[in-house]
């Protein structure tokens, strides 16, 4: 995660706040509540709804109360998310393979399926 922390540093995103934005790129375009971001989160933040304030802060997010029940809000991406992603879409892959690369196809295989046993297990 230091590797992960220190790429987007510059672009003055947390790792959580990644986490957040790739989330919502994968629910687009009908975004999540908040509840359900929660759900989706590698590691868990008590605050999500400041997390959000801070990303809805620098248009990376926009949220909006639904029509058909007017107690939920729904998150998405925004364009400007969207495109910082992308931006950062490179420079991460490059930085996974520069750790994980090394072990190559078969093992990195492995390692996902006994990941994915161990938080089966977890959750």
């Amino acid at each position: 995660m230091q590797g992960v922390a220190a790429a987007l540093k510059p672009m003055g995103l947390s790792p959580t706040q990644y986490n957040v934005l790739r989330i919502l790129r994968g629910a687009e375009p009908d975004g999540l509540a908040c509840r359900e971001i929660a759900e989706r989160m590698i590691t868990r933040d008590p605050d999500i709804t400041r997390l959000l304030d801070r990303l809805e802060h620098r248009a990376l997010v926009a949220r909006s109360r639904e029509r058909a029940d007017r107690r939920v809000i729904t998150t998405r991406i925004t364009a400007e998310g969207l495109q910082l992603l992308k931006d950062l879409d490179g420079p991460i892959a490059a930085l996974h393979v520069a750790q994980l690369g090394h072990l190559g196809g078969q093992k990195l295989r492995s390692l996902t399926d006994l990941l994915e046993a161990a938080r089966t297990k977890a959750g």
